[in-house]
């Protein structure tokens, strides 16, 4: 197996690339971290394309039945191509995969504007702890394939659907389809006083850190709720209310 020495190396200068936005657009690919994630990629259907080990290990032999170049390297070429100060022992790109988001299904989220890749990576993986089918992303959001996302979000990034692009048509779109558009907002109804069924088509929208969801998409929605405040703060995360708000909502 091929060692690479130098972080000049041209393998590791397209990893390393892979840490822009930009070259993640233009490759359709994205870099990911660390055994565990690599696994979580693999196993949700990504492509691996190359990689770089510190130490063979059986998940390089996975990866080359896989179809990836995999390399081995000095600690100081795998952290050149990190985005991660201190990276697990090995970094792997992975093609993107287009997932459609299921319009089928009765509960869907909308992120409108959630710029924190925590943030956003947390949603996700809340999202696919409670049943969520599938998020639609305003043009604002975070990149959902950006490593901080992917730490945050901890494999549930590869696996759901998402679908970035005008959230106004989406919704009108939904609308159509008999969708209750729900939207946390500071200056709507206490959460537990309003009603849903079972059987309702709920979406649900989270709006930006600092300003909430925008008017346009608020002028859509059925229904707007918040979370009560019992003590003295005046609201709480984005990520965290989308996590009280999601389970709530699907509450038998």
């Amino acid at each position: 197996m091929e060692k690479i020495t130098s972080a000049q190396n041209a393998a590791v200068k397209r990893l390393k690339s892979l840490n822009d936005i930009k070259a993640r657009k233009r490759e359709r690919a994205c870099l990911v971290e660390g055994e565990v994630m690599i696994g979580e990629a693999l196993g949700s259907g990504l492509k691996p394309l190359e990689a770089l080990f510190e130490e063979e290990t059986p998940l390089c032999l996975r990866l080359m039945e896989a179809g990836a170049q995999v390399r081995l390297c000095t600690r100081n070429v795998l952290e050149s191509a990190c985005d991660t100060v201190s990276p697990q022992g090995c970094c792997a790109s992975f093609q993107l995969m287009d997932r459609t988001v299921d319009e089928g299904a009765r509960l869907l989220l909308a992120l409108d504007g959630v710029q924190d890749p925590g943030n956003l990576g947390t949603i996700l993986r809340t999202m696919d702890a409670a049943g969520f089918a599938g998020a639609f992303l305003s043009e604002a959001c975070a990149d959902v394939y950006s490593p901080k996302v992917q730490r945050s979000a901890m494999g549930s990034a590869f696996r759901m659907p998402t679908q970035r692009g005008d959230l106004i048509k989406k919704l009108t779109e939904l609308k159509a389809q008999d969708f209750r558009i729900v939207v946390s907002d500071l200056s709507g109804g206490n959460l537990y006083e309003s009603r849903f069924s079972p059987n309702d088509k709920l979406l649900l929208v989270i709006g930006n850190e600092a300003r909430g969801v925008s008017e346009p998409v608020k002028e859509l929605s059925d229904i707007r709720v918040k979370i009560p405040m019992r003590g003295r703060a005046e609201s709480l995360n984005a990520a965290v209310a989308a996590g009280i708000l999601m389970y709530e909502l699907t509450r038998p």
